[in-house]
């Protein structure tokens, strides 16, 4: 469903790799590639009968498992509400980020027009970053945020049945918020067969969010955007609720949006000490225009956002009468999110990539064959220049996907 033929990649060995393991970094690594999967990892050179194939070196670059973003709307030109050729785009220009999985994000609409929306993308095939199923972003939302979500929406289990059926082959996961009316009536059949669904947009208390986590709402996404603190019952008391409830529980995971703007990092490094790497991710939530230098406006529904910077936020220009300046989505990307986290958060690089790697594997249950550089895993891989950190070749499913002019 992610590739346009039947071809099998060609065997590939890649050498003098620096290779990013989820505790360490290793020098002179050779990884070797074959019918899609990493089919042998060894020191120094190649053993003999594995000598043959297409030799790639890597010179000492970083070879990291490839990059999932679990929340993303657009990058570059691209859209995911512009409909399938928009999709398609989007996903050969993902890889020059090093992004070889995403969710790509539906924005709510009508109901009908929303449905046929997801049928559609659902017909794309990748041939660029593998498609891991859709993030449907509303309408089961009690604050809107920067979305434009119906105040008097009701819960619907016959949206909910459509919208899953039209993303079919992939899995449609679903924003929800915990305070959203009647929501429990909603979880179980977003949840069923284990897909996670996922936290945000919220006042909740601390019991509707457990109650929302026990029925299979265990990720929550751009947490500390859009999550607000209930309101207060006793002066000087401050209130608990979804941020609370989801960072004590044994069962969530949560991600952010590490531009610097979004969210202070002493709440990623708050997060991380609760939950471990293991349960922090990295995401963009990037918008249209996201990768791109500033100094141009880009259509947003019926507004504009603009970026003060390349990696900056999206934010409302004056075209948005309550909200100008607002936030609107980021203009990060998924490479630029790993540097930030080597930077802003104070980690090691092996910590950083895997908080875009083998952690968003595990939300979505692939952690046994995605996100990590070990043998039986597919090829998902990314080489990142030692200087930089920014990427240079990318590869889906042992397929080369981007390779950065020289």
């Amino acid at each position: 469903m992610n590739v346009l033929d039947n071809r099998l990649p060609e065997k590939q060995v890649i050498l003098g790799a620096k290779v990013v393991f989820p505790d360490s970094v290793e020098e002179d690594v050779c990884v070797i590639l074959e019918q899609g999967k990493i089919s042998r990892i060894a020191k120094g050179n190649p053993p003999e009968d594995d000598s043959v194939g297409i030799a790639i070196e890597a010179d000492g670059a970083y070879l990291a498992p490839g990059f999932i973003d679990l929340h993303i709307h657009g990058t570059g030109e691209y859209i995911v509400d512009d409909g399938p050729d928009a999709l398609r785009s989007l996903a050969k220009l993902l890889p020059k980020y090093g992004v070889t999985g995403f969710l790509p994000t539906v924005c709510p609409a009508e109901k009908e027009t929303h449905i046929a929306l997801v049928a559609a993308l659902s017909e794309v095939q990748s041939a660029g970053t593998g498609i891991l199923g859709f993030f449907i972003e509303g309408p089961f939302l009690a604050l809107p945020g920067s979305l434009s979500v119906d105040p008097d929406q009701q819960a619907d289990i016959d949206w909910v049945s459509k919208l899953r059926q039209a993303a079919s082959p992939y899995r449609a996961i679903f924003a929800v918020s915990p305070d959203f009316p009647n929501i429990d009536s909603l979880l179980p059949a977003m949840t069923s067969g284990g897909i996670p669904a996922f936290i945000t947009h919220t006042r909740a208390g601390v019991a509707d969010t457990f109650d929302a986590i026990e029925a299979g709402a265990v990720h929550a996404t751009h947490f500390y955007d859009v999550f607000y603190v209930p309101d207060e019952k006793e002066p000087g008391v401050r209130p608990c609720g979804a941020v609370e409830a989801i960072l004590s529980s044994p069962k969530t995971s949560v991600d952010f949006i590490l531009d610097g703007e979004h969210v202070d990092p002493v709440a990623i490094k708050l997060a991380l000490r609760c939950k471990g790497i293991e349960g922090v991710c990295l995401i963009t939530d990037a918008n249209r225009g996201a990768g791109s230098p500033p100094g141009k406006r880009y259509p947003f529904g019926d507004f504009e956002i603009s970026f003060a910077y390349e990696g900056a936020p999206a934010r409302l220009t004056e075209s948005h009468p309550r909200s100008p300046g607002g936030l609107a989505g980021s203009g990060l990307t998924m490479d630029q999110a790993v540097r930030n986290a080597v930077k802003m958060l104070d980690l090691e690089l092996p910590q950083a990539v895997a908080m875009a790697s083998s952690s968003p594997a595990k939300v979505l249950g692939l952690e046994h064959r995605k996100g990590k550089i070990k043998t039986g895993y597919d090829a998902d891989l990314v080489l990142l220049d030692a200087t930089d950190l920014k990427p240079t070749r990318t590869w889906v499913g042992g397929f080369e996907v981007y390779r950065r002019d020289p």
